[in-house]
């Protein structure tokens, strides 16, 4: 009786596994779906229909997975947040200080470059801005830690290392956005974003040592 019973529940629990190793795979292929969609023909493209059509299934498997395009929107802002975040990580791996915010910062305009529709979605209006914040979280943390570690490297004060990254982050938006609008192009982006980067360190190290004063407020 005891064996029977074990091995039932040995059944139930594979079962299980392979329904919850099914489910995952099904919602990422509805990600990849809409990523493809995306980024070959912007957000007006993406519909819960136009992807379900994509990965050949039923519309009512999608919304399984997600309650509406929303939601799959603010999975798919994750999803760019985790990637640029996963990226600028490697560029971090430089040594030298200064240059390791120039190749994060470069690096940031690249991925702009090569995903712009995913990169506007990431910024949109659109979706919740408490959504995007939390989503952009992580990379905002990596980015407060990157400009903290420069500071002490030079002995700048940062007096709120949160607006700092606000600075440095807006600067990036900015420029990358003139990139992938087509207005400066991908690779004058670049250039122009270690131009702006370099004024904006040089500024905050010569407010800082000599007299004291604490850089990165308005």
């Amino acid at each position: 009786m005891s064996g029977g019973t074990g091995e039932t529940k040995w059944r139930s629990m594979a079962t299980s596994t392979r329904r919850a190793r099914e489910r995952a795979s099904t919602r990422r292929r509805i990600i990849e779906a809409a990523l493809r969609i995306l980024e070959a023909e912007g957000a007006t493209a993406l519909t819960i229909r136009r992807i379900a059509t994509d990965v050949e299934y039923s519309a009512p498997v999608v919304y399984q997975h997600f309650a509406n395009k929303d939601a799959l929107v603010l999975e798919l802002v994750a999803h760019g947040h985790r990637l640029m975040l996963a990226e600028s990580r490697r560029a971090a791996e430089e040594p030298d200080v200064d240059r390791r915010v120039l190749r994060v910062a470069a690096e940031c305009i690249r991925f702009a470059g090569e995903h712009p529709h995913l990169y506007q979605v990431m910024n949109s209006p659109e979706v919740d801005a408490d959504e995007r914040l939390r989503a952009a979280e992580p990379a905002i943390a990596f980015v407060e830690e990157l400009l903290t570690a420069w500071a002490k490297a030079h002995e700048v004060v940062l007096a709120d290392p949160h607006e700092a990254c606000e600075v440095l982050w807006g600067t990036l938006y900015g420029i990358a956005s003139l990139g992938f609008l087509g207005t400066v192009g991908h690779e004058r982006a670049g250039r122009l974003a270690e131009q702006a980067l370099r004024a904006i360190l040089l500024g905050w190290r010569t407010e800082a040592p000599g007299n004291g004063s604490r850089c990165g407020t308005g």
